[in-house]
């Protein structure tokens, strides 16, 4: 099945990235090739696919990390790279967080400027963040909670998470999707959530990317990926008892095809 065709046009979409081609220096080949997609305000996006295939990488061009052409990525009609006023709008939560000195997240607080105390009490609840928490003594779950608060208490018109979620427990998961999925319905955030945790995601998602080695084999709404639908392939995998959900499934389906075939065994003589 081709990929979406871009789901707005360029100016008019919260993300938008056309023909993206991105190499490292130095690298032998391309992390991917002629990338294109468009998302509108609101959507969540999931951002899937096997480690090594650039999920990263895309999360870190939309956020201005990689210096590319102005009209590759653009970003609420911007240049994702040029334009630094992006910098007050947009959030990439992910990678390391290495904050681990001695001080207390109340004096992290009193330190910042409050643009919104009521929204900051709510984040700081979402995630059961303590003002008394000391940085060089919390856990790793706690500092990544510490991470998403001092971003979300923040208006934000587009949040990039990358795996950010792999930390918490449960409930902190739980709780910090519904609180993105009421930014995306009520304010117009647009996300993109790269995760290898998938429980839930099929029904809090839009819209799915999925990143093959070097290419983007798939982009498209949620609903309108066929092996998803109640008479796909993966959905009817999902039916048997004990089995993974239908986009688990899909995703599995998708990296084991991907995945090189191995060397044949020499004969013996």
């Amino acid at each position: 099945m081709p990929n979406e065709s871009a789901v707005t046009a360029g100016a008019q979409a919260a993300v938008a990235v056309n023909g993206l081609t991105f190499v490292y220096p130095g690298a032998a080949a391309a992390v991917f090739a002629e990338v294109s997609l468009a998302l509108p305000a609101g959507a969540r996006c999931l951002l899937l696919g096997a480690n090594g295939t650039g999920k990263s990488t895309l999360l870190r061009l939309i956020a201005g990390r990689h210096m590319i052409a102005g009209d590759v990525i653009r970003v609420l009609g911007r240049s994702a790279f040029h334009d630094t006023t992006l910098a007050s709008e947009v959030a990439f939560l992910g990678g390391a967080f290495p904050f681990d000195v001695d001080i207390s997240v109340a004096d992290i607080l009193a330190g910042r400027p409050v643009i919104d105390r009521a929204r900051r009490a709510r984040v700081q609840d979402i995630l059961e963040v303590d003002p008394a928490w000391r940085m060089h003594r919390v856990s790793d779950g706690q500092r990544r909670r510490v991470q998403l608060m001092l971003d979300l208490e923040r208006p934000l018109r587009v949040i990039l998470l990358d795996e950010v979620t792999a930390e918490l427990d449960v409930l902190s998961r739980a709780d910090l999707l519904r609180f993105l999925r009421a930014e995306s319905e009520q304010h117009g955030v647009t996300i993109i959530y790269a995760s290898h945790v998938l429980e839930g995601l099929a029904a809090w998602g839009t819209h799915l990317a999925f990143l093959s080695p070097g290419r983007l084999r798939r982009f498209a709404r949620l609903e309108d990926v066929a092996e998803l639908s109640p008479g796909g392939r993966a959905a009817q995998a999902a039916a048997l008892p004990g089995a993974p959900a239908a986009l688990h499934q899909l995703c599995e389906q998708w990296m084991r095809e991907d995945r090189p075939a191995p060397p044949r065994a020499k004969r013996e003589r």
